[in-house]
């Protein structure tokens, strides 16, 4: 027989409670049966909370005692926390794994053979963009994290809010096969100013930064992944230069 819990959470017409549906599904597959109470007004949610004097919903009622929200009940399932906490690589990680599949995609469906240096191109190219977005979706918060530790824009703030439309203009230049006399020198500059400012603030300066190349919100620490971006620009950008004499 399977065990009973009472379930309350928010479910207005106005919100719907993210972790009470979380709850809910905790509890089913943790073999519950769900006494699912909606508290489908502002009022009816207030008098809850005052009747069972809890600050928060939703709250979950296991055999009679009251166990809590959605943190309380991970626990209670001797569960880690939820999301992601402390310093992550995840987001840069996903990001060279996604633009690395785009990059043997379009290798795959418009050239007659796969080449392991158009594949390498494009996945440099994808990187850079999706990085550049990343940044640009926040310029101010990307600045404010950015000018911490890279050499020339602490000299000058303006350097930060070109910085992501230079990525940008790069990785875009690459895809469209602009001349590597073009994108080359950018990318060369950028990476290797922004490959110093990291090698000095990490391994010599020895400081606990995040790094601002997914964002400035990001929990991504500033070391190995902002290092591997810096030199991916380098060799792109040596890389490019090469091509354009080669083809000159």
């Amino acid at each position: 027989m399977k065990k009973l819990a009472k379930l309350y959470r928010m479910h207005t017409s106005e919100h719907i409670c993210p972790y009470g549906l979380r709850s809910k599904d905790l509890l089913q597959r943790q073999g519950f049966d769900v006494e699912d109470n909606k508290l489908t007004s502002r009022k009816e949610t207030d008098k809850f909370k005052k009747e069972h004097n809890v600050e928060t919903t939703p709250q979950t009622f296991i055999e009679g005692e009251r166990e809590g929200g959605y943190d309380a009940l991970r626990d209670y399932f001797d569960m880690e926390p939820a999301g992601q906490t402390g310093t992550t690589y995840t987001p840069i990680l996903a990001i060279f794994a996604v633009a690395f599949l785009m990059a043997i995609a379009i290798a795959f469906a418009y050239t007659e053979s796969i080449s392991l240096i158009k594949i390498i191109e494009l996945f440099v190219a994808f990187s850079m963009t999706v990085l550049a977005i990343q940044k640009l979706r926040d310029l101010y918060t990307f600045a404010n994290s950015f000018i911490t530790y890279d050499l020339l824009a602490m000299r000058n703030l303006r350097y930060a809010y070109v910085y992501p439309f230079a990525e940008l203009f790069v990785g875009v230049g690459m895809l469209a096969s602009l001349s590597g006399f073009i994108v080359g020198p950018m990318s060369l500059f950028i990476g290797t100013v922004g490959a110093i400012s990291v090698f000095k603030a990490v391994y010599i300066d020895k400081r606990k930064l995040k790094c601002a190349c997914v964002g400035g919100d990001s929990n991504v620490p500033l070391g190995f992944a902002s290092l591997t971006e810096n030199l991916f620009m380098i060799a792109a950008g040596a890389w490019m230069l090469a091509k354009g004499l080669g083809a000159g």
